[in-house]
């Protein structure tokens, strides 16, 4: 009994010991990401030509699954630097392709919602540059880069498995330690003490996390929240009060509750808001240039294609069998999205407008968001074994954890936007059931959404590496029949980088064909229903 009292204590101690330099691994890579967002979300944000490169490409990269990015990892960071040094610094690289993106998008949205009246001012008082980024541009990015970080770190973990053990070909890469190859060991094994311990040390570590570090810095970038006075008074001591220019589109869903006449008298030509980056009325030849950008991205990908067909014969092959992967992968993807919706809409309503301890059950869901689905994945597969299909189960499982979480807190997020009074006009007109979800809820919540399908339709793509096809090591722990993440690991660990890249460049073609024809669609749509 001793014994296994000793043991398991060293087990433990291990395994902190795994998780804290993972959590290290985590936060250099978090770090980076946040340096890197702020300059190029800001930079975009600020010089129109780059913003026309720069969004459309990052855009595009968001939606790579990070298996893409293991050649340039293996034969360019391990193949310089070998040994444990260049695994580790592989590791912050790779998490950080996971990490990067949605932060970079947060603050360039932060930047085209900054009111035009802190440009005036900063030229009032003749800020240079870099007062004018630590005065204006930092506080005002603050709020999303913590919102971003939070959604970031979730992302970061669920790739933290794959990202501490990876292979291609013969040559296999691991960590000597961390706690993505302390869940794997005990995966390969079967040990299910090794495991369960492996589990709530990571659950300890992620509870920890949030209480300590996640909550500390949003309640600090809250206080320049919405670009309040007390971030005006800092920037400017001597400034002037200025009326409050920041309009919820959300708050026209009041308007459109009661009888018609009180929207009746609306000028349709009503001016747009003044932002300093963001208040362009018309189509100007930048406009036209990101537009050509994204369609040359487009060509690039189709003559690529045409390319690998005319100099490989094998090529056609090879794109029968990337379609016939990418029907199966669609069908998965776009099921466990449904479901998604079913679920995350009820939730997100019901901790919007019902609940009183919206609050707690945010929380619970930050925590339980940050488990990731490839933690869990030896306990999903043990379940599930032996079931009819448990393949499939696994991989539906794997879409639907690793994207109703961008479906529920994008929704949430539309709640700091609301009309304190949207309550209060339900009642006034007898708003219940039925009519409540069509004239309130539903129109409600419609912009994060949008926004939250977006996003989570995206990391479901991401997650098919992991969904259909997760080995640690020679050992298979899950797969289907056939799949485009599959496809994308197996050729991979063949060393067949034509059929990788191909089935690369159909993915990317296709995610920026569905944004273009279905989502942007759907945004221009809300700007005329909800926009001012």
């Amino acid at each position: 009994m001793q014994y296994q009292i000793a043991g398991l204590l060293n087990l433990a101690i291990s395994l902190i010991i795994d998780t804290g330099f993972s959590w290290i691994r985590m936060f250099a890579a978090l770090g980076v990401s946040i340096v890197i967002s702020i300059i190029l979300g800001i930079y975009a944000a600020t010089h129109r030509f780059a913003e026309r490169i720069i969004i459309p490409v990052i855009d595009v990269l968001q939606t790579v699954p990070i298996l893409a990015f293991f050649p340039v990892v293996i034969f360019l960071i391990v193949g310089t630097l070998p040994g444990s040094l260049g695994i580790n610094i592989a590791v912050v690289f790779l998490i950080i392709t996971s990490m990067v993106w949605n932060i970079i998008l947060g603050v360039y949205e932060a930047m085209k919602l900054l009111p035009k009246e802190y440009g005036e001012l900063s030229k009032l008082y003749g800020l240079s540059k870099l007062e004018e980024f630590r005065k204006v541009y930092l506080p005002a990015v603050l709020p999303k880069v913590a919102e971003q970080s939070t959604l970031s770190w979730s992302i970061g973990l669920f790739y933290l498995v794959t990202s501490e053990i990876f292979s291609t070909g013969n040559a296999n890469y691991a960590v000597k330690t961390g706690i993505g190859a302390a869940i794997a060991s005990p995966a390969i094994t079967g040990s299910v003490v090794s495991y369960g311990m492996a589990l709530i040390i990571f659950v300890m570590f992620v509870i920890a996390t949030r209480f300590l570090f996640f909550k500390p810095f949003e309640d600090y970038a809250s206080r320049y929240n919405k670009h309040s006075a007390k971030q005006k008074t800092r920037a400017f001591p001597k400034a002037v009060t200025y009326a409050k220019v920041m309009k919820s589109i959300s708050s026209r869903i009041i308007k459109r509750i009661g009888p018609k006449d009180n929207v009746a008298g609306r000028s349709k030509s009503a001016g747009s808001k003044k932002y300093m980056y963001g208040n362009v009325d018309k189509t100007t030849t930048l406009d036209r240039f990101g537009y050509l950008i994204k369609y040359a991205m487009m060509l690039i990908i189709i003559v690529g294609v045409a390319a690998f067909f005319l100099t490989s014969p094998k090529m056609v092959g090879y794109e029968f069998e990337v379609i016939k992967a990418f029907v199966y992968s669609f069908t998965r993807i776009w099921l466990a999205f449904a479901l998604m919706l079913a679920v995350g809409i009820p939730i997100s309503v019901y901790i919007i407008f019902v609940t009183r301890h919206s609050s707690r059950y945010v929380l619970f869901f930050q925590i339980l968001s940050s488990i990731p689905a490839t933690v869990l994945l030896p306990a999903i597969v043990t379940g599930l074994k032996g079931m009819p299909y448990y393949g499939e189960l696994v991989a539906f499982i794997v879409f639907f954890l690793s994207g109703i979480w961008y479906i529920i807190f994008s929704t949430l997020s539309i709640a700091k936007t609301l009309p304190p009074n949207i309550l209060e006009v339900k009642d006034i007109y007898g708003v219940r059931g039925g009519e409540a979800w069509k004239k309130i809820y539903v129109k409600a919540i419609i912009p994060g959404l949008i926004t939250g399908a977006i996003t989570g339709i995206a990391a479901e793509w991401n997650a098919a590496i992991v969904a259909e096809y997760f080995n640690i090591g020679t050992k298979v722990v899950s797969q289907v029949s056939i799949g485009v993440g599959k496809l994308l690991v197996l050729s991979l660990a063949a060393n067949n980088l034509p059929l990788m890249l191909l089935t690369l460049i159909n993915m990317t073609a296709m995610i920026i064909i569905i944004n273009t024809l279905l989502w942007k669609r759907l945004y221009r749509r809300l700007a005329k229903i909800y926009g001012g």
